[in-house]
């Protein structure tokens, strides 16, 4: 099943200050994502409406799933946090997505639908005790 958080302000500047998301985050549940975007991207819109859906379906339900959602351009930190994106995660494309699983980066990507965010995880959890 999936769960939806938000970042908050002092969780990014977390993130700033030690380069990667506190366990809070990263290990919210066995798999999580963790999506940095901004409010006015498109493919944040359409990846927000199917994440919604999951959400509303209870899907997907062979694993846990949490996402932790930072929109940054309304955030005090916003110029910071998109320099430390940019320059520590080498990524300066929205949305971009940080896939873990059992708080160990597993792979990194921009937009994708949601047959290809939730193949991700059910490879990595293939084998995993539940």
């Amino acid at each position: 099943m999936i769960t939806r958080i938000t970042i908050s302000d002092e969780q990014a500047q977390h993130a700033i200050d030690e380069g990667e998301f506190g366990p809070e985050i990263i290990s919210a549940a066995p798999c999580v994502a963790v999506v940095l975007t901004q409010s006015w991207c498109p493919q944040w819109i359409v990846m927000e409406r199917w994440l919604r859906g999951l959400e509303r379906d209870g899907k997907p339900a062979e694993f846990d799933l949490c996402v932790a959602e930072y929109v940054y351009d309304k955030s005090p930190i916003s110029g910071a946090f998109r320099r430390f994106k940019e320059g520590v995660y080498r990524n300066g494309q929205i949305p971009y997505v940080r896939y873990y699983h059992d708080g160990r980066l597993i792979s990194q990507s921009n937009y994708v639908g949601s047959r290809d965010f939730l193949a991700i995880f059910a490879d990595a959890t293939k084998g995993s005790p539940s």
